[in-house]
């Protein structure tokens, strides 16, 4: 599969990469970027997936989410992914921030017209880490995932789905429990139907009530952000962790909101938190 190297940049040692390929999964262009710090020649370097959350592209955290400097110092690979296939031919929601073009929701739709190009669940699991296995030192024993908001969920999710994969899991901010608030139920009932015991595998809550389980959890979570209570649902992971005997370390910061701000402020803790777990 050819990759266009759309730019590249010095930053830290390493290279901060924007690229983008014919997406056999989406059946779109899509477009990703990747960091490599800086390393010895030959060696293999752990990953670190960020998914991103509504509205977003990979630009959103590769301008504004500071986390060359701690994955330069940790020897870590940053690659971050769009949150949904693009193009003149993907039909969108008109007006519509939470559904559509930047509001995939990692998942696999099966419902008509979206089932043709949303199939981000596949993209990231299945094609984005052959391309980057293929293409950059990536160790792929060693990987681990993160994300904000909806990107969030769909770190945990993910993980959750493939626990032989991920050694190291951590979210900002996450939609915990699509599946109970507005953001989720309109997402998944258009990409999946109105059978709720399909949106199950995209909701984190009900995979750890379902069995599912993880060897270690890091969120943070601001108390000043405006969708904690509606849309988030931080306290339902909590109790499911806690029921399920997940040790999660979920941290309530005073005052922090939802945006890069907050995601900044804390990302070379999480980088520093999945390298310690990725050897």
């Amino acid at each position: 599969m050819t990759l266009e190297y759309l730019s590249q940049n010095k930053a830290f040692g390493g290279d901060q990469f924007v690229l983008s390929h014919q997406s056999e999964t989406t059946g779109t262009e899509m477009t990703f970027s990747v960091y490599i710090p800086p390393h010895a020649e030959g060696a293999k370097l752990p990953v670190l997936w960020y998914l991103s959350g509504l509205t977003c592209t990979h630009a959103n955290v590769t301008e504004k989410g500071e986390y060359r400097a701690a994955c330069a110092e940790h020897g870590v690979i940053f690659v971050a992914p769009d949150t949904s296939p693009r193009g003149d031919d993907v039909p969108d929601a008109k007006d519509e921030y939470d559904f559509g073009k930047g509001a995939g929701f990692y998942v696999d739709a099966t419902q008509q017209p979206w089932s043709k190009h949303y199939r981000m669940r596949s993209y990231i699991e299945k094609e984005l880490p052959a391309l980057v296995a293929a293409n950059f030192p990536a160790d792929m024993a060693r990987q681990g995932i993160t994300g904000h908001s909806m990107g969030g969920h769909g770190a945990l999710t993910t993980a959750l789905r493939n626990p032989d994969r991920f050694r190291s899991v951590s979210a900002f901010a996450p939609i915990v429990a699509p599946a109970k608030v507005p953001w989720g139920e309109k997402a998944l009932s258009r990409y999946l139907g109105d059978d709720r015991d399909a949106w199950r595998a995209y909701d984190a809550v009900a995979l750890i009530e379902d069995g599912a389980r993880l060897d270690n959890l890091l969120v943070d979570q601001g108390t000043a952000d405006n969708f904690l209570e509606e849309q988030l649902k931080t306290g339902l992971l909590s109790m499911a962790c806690a029921k399920a005997g997940i040790p999660a370390d979920i941290r309530m910061w005073e005052g922090y909101d939802h945006s890069y701000y907050f995601i900044s402020t804390f990302m070379g803790e999480h980088v520093a938190w999945h390298a310690e777990r990725l050897g």
